[in-house]
């Protein structure tokens, strides 16, 4: 193995480590982690790569978006749960700022629109 594909399989190890913690944890992004992952594991090596793509974290977070299915129900419900939950807690504590609500509120109704009108949905 050369050096250059040393230092993608070095890279990618990390980043599929992020996005196993991203897919536990809402608040850490498990989408990008895992794809600089996808991404690094195809040009380090062919061995690698099958064995990312096998893997349930691949075959939950980047499958379908890969192949351009969309996401599931119960993905989008899961998101929105989180996201509703999170302002919630920063709307309550802005019980002083009234922009910073109106702000949240916006923000919080176009993730809804986003996820229910915008993101394809596929069959689970």
């Amino acid at each position: 193995m050369n050096l250059r594909r040393c230092a993608y399989a070095t890279c990618g190890c990390p980043a599929l480590a992020l996005g196993a913690v991203g897919a536990v944890i809402p608040l850490l992004p498990a989408f990008p982690f895992l794809l600089l992952a996808a991404f690094c594991f195809a040009r380090a090596s062919e061995c690698l790569n099958q064995w990312f793509l096998g893997t349930k974290l691949y075959k939950e977070n980047l499958e379908g978006h890969v192949s351009d299915q969309g996401m599931t129900r119960a993905a989008k419900v899961r998101i929105m749960a989180v996201v509703t939950v999170l302002m919630s807690i920063g709307f309550a504590l802005m019980h002083q700022v009234p922009v910073g609500r109106i702000i949240l509120v916006c923000v919080w109704v176009f993730h809804l629109a986003y996820f229910t009108l915008g993101v394809k949905e596929r069959r689970a």
